[in-house]
């Protein structure tokens, strides 16, 4: 990008953060930091990027959108961070979100709800958790921002908000350095409207890192690259879970005109199943939850966080005042993992949900024809290349739809997560793309795990389907 492009976006960010809410920090000299030399030939040079507010950077704020974080600075990048910083992305800020992660809508922020771009007279709900971080993209104030996908939360707001978000395989970029809500399933994504744009970033991000013992070995990453084939037309699973139910009429329409594309194009479409699917929610509501609980204990206001200045430090009482700086859906999913992981129920909810999730991999497994090098898995000769479905199933609600007084049980937001978390417990790689241009309904294309250049290669040829 050159370097009057970067300064025009840079340029534009205070307005667009007054209508928005997109950022929870703006670096007021990330102009100063534009590559004016002519040869530069660094990978990312001179592209803006937003950097979800979950993500350490030792240069802004770490908040995670909560009061218990508020001004917490971190001595050091996160991975993800040093990587892009490394590849010349002027990073100008980080970006809002659900607090730590825990939400669909973009509400549940200490610092405001983000306001979606696409709907520019309207209060919408940006989708979430990585809110900011589609909100950026979709304004043109940065592009491509990095977001988290813990359930769907990269996916969801790009199919909100009309751009590409993309979940890469679990393992495939470093979780160093992202402040963990549930770390079997946190996922690093990327979020941009170009896909050369996104395609270049996953490049930049898509080391081994021996500081995360999650992250994919060197080994492994290249017996992936050695199975990748590139093709020009796919064998394409469409799962019945999906579809047992009534599409709103806002989607029939375009999703038909999209299949019959795909079938003039010459992709081949089967219907497929896995049983499972239809778990995903309490299996992931009941997973989340007890990993997060875990994670958060740390915030106690002596080792992390802001301390509450009403604990009884004599008598011992410091830590219970520190925790009621958690939001209430924060404090909802700790009450819920703490249920979980006690005695009296452990067996038939914790270790049941993760039976139902390895049973859902297998099925999973058994749908590709791609192998699956972490289950030995070794494919199928008639199996699928991708799994497509929708992203969410209706447009985006106003802001005010979410006011706690008018819907006081969280399951109603649960529901936005429908389609997108079988492929996060899975580990799957995933991308949403915009079903029409310019309309808040997404596309969600899925691969086995580590074909992420499949998913990828796959969408260059969709989204130009898309767009013709």
């Amino acid at each position: 990008m050159t370097s009057k492009m970067a300064l025009r976006r840079i340029q534009s960010i205070p307005e667009l953060q007054k209508k928005y809410n997109i950022f929870t920090y703006i670096d007021q000299s990330a102009a100063d930091k534009i590559i004016h030399d002519k040869n530069a030939d660094l990978q990312l040079a001179n592209l803006t990027a937003g950097i979800k507010d979950n993500i350490v950077t030792k240069d802004m704020p770490t908040t995670c959108a909560s009061k218990i974080l508020l001004d917490y600075m971190s001595p050091f990048d996160a991975t993800c961070v040093k990587l892009l910083r490394d590849a010349g992305a002027l990073l100008v800020g980080k970006t809002n979100l659900d607090e730590f992660g825990m939400g669909s809508t973009g509400t549940h922020s200490f610092f405001g709800p983000v306001k979606n771009p696409l709907f520019d007279n309207q209060d919408i709900v940006a989708g979430g958790s990585s809110s900011g971080s589609a909100a950026a993209v979709a304004a043109d104030a940065t592009d491509f921002a990095l977001g988290t996908d813990t359930g769907g939360s990269v996916r969801l707001p790009a199919a909100y908000t009309s751009i590409l978000g993309f979940k890469p395989s679990y393992g495939r970029i470093s979780r160093y350095g992202v402040i963990a809500y549930a770390q079997s399933l946190d996922t690093v994504g990327i979020m941009a409207k170009d896909l050369s744009v996104l395609k270049k970033v996953f490049h930049v991000l898509d080391k081994y890192d021996e500081k995360d013992p999650t992250s994919l070995t060197n080994d492994l990453r290249t017996e992936l690259s050695a199975l990748n084939i590139q093709k020009s037309t796919y064998r394409i699973g469409i799962p019945k879970e999906f579809f047992q139910g009534s599409l709103s009429k806002e989607v029939v329409k375009p999703l038909s005109n999209f299949l019959d594309k795909l079938l003039r194009q010459g992709h081949e479409l089967y219907p497929v199943s896995a049983p499972s699917m239809k778990f995903s929610l309490p299996i992931y509501f009941t997973l989340s939850p007890a990993e997060a609980t875990s994670n958060l204990a740390r915030f106690d206001g002596i080792r992390y966080g802001t301390r509450s200045e009403e604990g009884d430090y004599e008598n011992g009482t410091l830590f219970a005042p520190t925790r009621s700086f958690f939001g209430n859906v924060v404090q909802d999913r700790l009450i819920l993992g703490n249920y979980t992981l006690c005695s009296e129920t452990f067996k038939d909810s914790y270790i049941k949900a993760q039976k139902l999730r390895v049973k859902l991999i297998d099925e999973f497994d058994k749908i590709f024809k791609f192998p699956n090098l972490l289950t030995g898995s070794k494919g199928h000769q008639n199996g699928l290349d991708l799994i497509l479905s929708l992203t969410n199933d209706a447009w985006p609600k106003p802001i005010d739809f979410f006011n706690e007084t008018r819907t006081p049980s969280p399951t109603n937001e649960y529901k936005n997560d429908v389609f997108v978390t079988p492929m996060s417990l899975a580990g799957l790689p995933a991308i949403s793309f915009p079903l029409e241009r310019g309309l808040p309904i997404g596309v969600q294309l899925a691969g086995q795990y580590g074909d992420d250049s499949t998913v990828l290669d796959a969408c260059s040829l969709l989204v130009n389907n898309v767009q013709s």
